[in-house]
């Protein structure tokens, strides 16, 4: 699902929905214990990776996600009650973020909410995310050409109306297929790190293009989520890899709620991260007072580690998600963002702009006078000569050629010496 974007700054950035496969949900294959709905049992991840425990102490009460995608729809019943507001950023949406936008990826805003706050169809029926009871925002934004508003222009304003709205978390299910972002995304991303909010993006998958990670994937101090397949291998298709991803969840045979409520069965990084949003919606309520880098910190140091994987890991990050230990264990709090400091990477790696010089103020120089000229002589005969033509040049001249007779006269003498002397006298 690649659609070219507009040329920014850094060139032509390509939006990517990291979405995989999708199949019909009946592909899903339900657990024993929960035969009853298939819906529901699919969801294995609930489970495997402490996510009931978790809603023991919180569903996500008074947590706030933003997710900023191709809108969340309004009819299914999934997501009643859970959509607060919404904006459209693309110019071809609705004003609440609730149209799908793309003919193509218009439903994969809908699967993405799904997985972090779906409210399913009953106690234990219809899918459910993993933070049922936080609120989401709909931020719908066009990717590719669909859209007459650059891309990275989308992306800078719709997170910062994310966090005017009262987002504390923010979940991105893109990727630009490169490492280098805009600069507008550098004060757009600054804007949510300084007003507290949790930003949690996906890592993106080789099955779509996606080699190595790439923005908003490699900024300092976002959340980057690695995917695993549910034995938790990290996922061949489903997944990349690259020394930011932060943590790994589930990426294949994920459910999720289309637009026109039919339930799917799709595969991608697009899904671990909602999943992941969902548990740092869980850690903010349980934690109300915690701030987003101690969120951050939270989740990566109560993750699994996998067997003889050293941390960070490229494939695994720190680890597989831990909800249960996410909002039980005890964590030092940290100072700072364990996964990078945004503004000081701008401070080391942008230049700056480029101030003009200063100006020098003229002013004016003083130049001593020259000392005053010799008084013109009297009017001399241009055929007799001066006192310098004799000095530079008569005199030398006469010098040079009375030297140069008397050298002739010797050597004169001296030839007719040599001939006489060689005369042989007569008999």
């Amino acid at each position: 699902m690649i659609r070219r974007g507009r040329a920014g700054m850094i060139g032509v950035l390509v939006g990517v929905l990291v979405a995989g496969l999708v199949t019909p949900a009946a592909a899903a294959t339900p657990t024993p214990d929960a035969a009853a709905d298939p819906v529901r049992a699919a969801e294995y991840w609930l489970d495997d990776y402490g996510i009931r425990d978790a809603w023991r102490t919180t569903r996500g009460e008074g947590s706030r996600i933003a997710i900023i995608d191709t809108g969340i729809g309004r009819g299914p019943v999934e997501f009643a009650g859970a959509v607060v507001g919404g904006t459209d950023v693309s110019d071809i949406g609705a004003p609440d973020g609730r149209l799908p936008v793309g003919a193509v990826d218009g439903n994969h805003g809908s699967w993405v909410a799904s997985l972090a706050a779906a409210r399913g169809t009953g106690p234990d029926t219809g899918m459910i995310g993993v933070a049922p009871a936080a609120e989401l925002l709909s931020v719908s934004i066009g990717v590719g050409n669909s859209s007459p508003v650059p891309f990275v222009d989308q992306i800078a304003e719709a997170v910062r109306w994310s966090v005017d709205n009262g987002a504390d978390i923010i979940n991105l299910s893109l990727t630009t297929n490169t490492p280098d972002w805009d600069r507008s995304w550098d004060e757009a991303f600054l804007y949510a790190f300084d007003n507290d909010v949790v930003v949690i993006v996906a890592a993106g998958n080789r099955g779509t293009g996606t080699t190595r990670v790439g923005a908003p994937a490699t900024i300092p101090g976002v959340l980057a989520v690695g995917g695993v397949d549910p034995e938790g291998r990290a996922s061949v298709e489903a997944s990349t890899q690259g020394i930011t991803i932060g943590v790994a969840a589930p990426s294949e045979n994920l459910l999720g709620i289309s637009a026109d409520g039919r339930v799917v069965s799709w595969n991608g990084t697009s899904g671990a991260a909602p999943i992941v949003a969902g548990v740092a919606a869980l850690v903010r309520s349980a934690y109300p007072d915690l701030d987003a880098a101690n969120v951050i910190n939270r989740i990566i140091s109560t993750a699994r580690p996998v067997p003889g994987v050293s941390v960070p890991d490229p494939l695994y990050g720190y680890g597989l998600i831990d909800a249960a230990a996410a909002l039980s264990a005890t964590v030092p709090d940290v100072a700072q963002n364990p996964l990078g400091d945004l503004r000081e990477w701008v401070r080391l790696y942008r230049r700056a702009e480029s101030a003009p010089e200063p100006q020098p103020t003229p002013s004016t120089v003083e130049v001593p006078p020259l000392p005053p000229a010799d008084a013109a002589g009297p009017p001399g005969s241009p055929f007799l000569p001066t006192a310098q033509t004799l000095l530079y040049g008569t005199l030398p001249l006469g010098a040079l050629t009375v030297g140069a007779i008397l050298v002739a006269l010797g050597v004169t003498a001296a030839v007719r010496r040599v001939r006489l002397a060689s005369r042989t006298p007569s008999r």
